[in-house]
């Protein structure tokens, strides 16, 4: 199960603060919530220290992320290897 709590700011940031498993269906899901605030313009911030576990597609769509101007903060140790090492 993963916890999206969206808020935006008044700069055009808008804040993620995700809690659980970054897996299965809730990737769909927060891509989904990402992409729309994407489309608006909006800077992302996700707030990765609740987070338990991130799956391989999960993996995969927080490079994406990234990759189109994302901050990851509070990002746990484990999951900072892990998306190290998925760029080899």
């Amino acid at each position: 199960m993963l916890r999206i709590s969206e808020s935006a700011s008044a700069d055009g940031t808008a804040s993620f603060r995700l809690e659980g498993s970054v897996t299965g269906p809730w990737v769909a899901e927060l891509k989904r919530s990402c992409d729309a605030w994407l489309a608006k313009g909006c800077r992302l911030t996700l707030d990765l220290g609740e987070v338990s576990f991130v799956g391989r597609e999960g993996i995969v769509l927080l490079r994406e992320l990234v990759s189109r101007e994302a901050t990851l903060v509070n990002c746990p140790l484990f999951l900072a290897e892990q998306l190290r090492q998925a760029v080899r």
